[in-house]
């Protein structure tokens, strides 16, 4: 058992490779409990394949990476995980809290048969209850969850994707890109919501295009260009010299009188952040 107050990842000098191509190298970073870590950069540097190394999905190709004190894969049982996030149909049916089960048993084959199950658990029905109870109540979405998943709006589905991989109660949640396709105030609403998760020592560990929803949040950075990673506080990172470096290109990163930052110049990453 890892203690509670151990760092959740440890990578030093990590690289990664894809069918024998260099992905990023030299990636040093610790994460704690309970921080919040935007993973950023432009299509195809890495940041997806990142989450799998986390995973154990994806090998070590130089450096070291730990997960929870242990090798990749290992306290998987420990990690939730949303990948790229999913567009639901307006016909489909499942409702909110039964996407939200899957989280709990979606995993085994078959069908769960109530009775079998009272049989061989007693009281499971009533401790999977309240434990969906508590996560949906956690996401804020007591009001919607009973309602066909087709016929809820995007940011209400992925606070609902969000309870599915919560529902364990992970030590690590990872989320790929979970407020693409969503509006600003649902970005700052998903923004918020991953904040308040942090505060029950979770880490959450967030790959995303566009930082300004989330700046005001964050405790990291991890930014993947052009075939290195640097990580560190936002304030230390997202700055005219780092980001130029990064991109290999003239980047200026402006504050603006109301204390916004503008980075200007590269058009991957030309994106408006948020002050603290």
């Amino acid at each position: 058992m890892t203690p509670a107050d151990s760092p959740t990842v440890v990578a030093a000098g990590l690289s990664a490779r894809v069918a024998g191509r260099a992905l990023f190298g030299g990636l040093d970073v610790t994460m704690e409990a309970g921080r919040l870590v935007a993973v950023l950069g432009p299509n195809g540097a890495g940041k997806s394949t990142f989450l799998r190394m986390l995973l154990g999905l994806h090998p070590v190709a130089g450096g070291s990476l730990e997960v929870l004190g242990h090798r990749p894969g290992r306290r998987n049982h420990d990690i939730g995980y949303l990948p790229q996030r999913r567009s639901f149909d307006p016909s489909v049916r499942i409702r909110g809290v039964d996407l939200v089960r899957l989280g709990i048993d979606g995993h085994r084959w078959g069908t769960p048969v109530p009775l079998l199950r009272r049989l061989m658990a007693p009281g499971r029905d009533d401790q999977e209850r309240r434990r969906l109870d508590e996560v949906i109540g956690r996401v804020g979405a007591g009001g919607y969850a009973g309602r066909p998943i087709g016929e809820i709006s995007g940011g209400e589905q992925q606070r609902l994707l969000i309870a599915q991989a919560l529902v364990r109660r992970p030590r690590l949640l990872l989320l790929d890109e979970p407020l693409d396709s969503l509006d600003l105030p649902n970005q700052q609403g998903v923004a918020a919501l991953l904040q308040r998760i942090c505060a029950d020592s979770v880490t959450v560990v967030i790959v995303a295009h566009d930082v300004n929803p989330l700046l005001g949040y964050l405790d990291q950075v991890v930014y993947i260009v052009a075939g290195e990673a640097l990580a560190g506080p936002p304030e230390d990172v997202i700055t005219t010299a780092t980001l130029s470096r990064l991109y290999g290109a003239p980047v200026e990163v402006i504050r603006t009188p109301s204390g916004r930052l503008v980075v200007v110049g590269q058009p991957e990453a030309a994106s408006f952040h948020a002050a603290h």
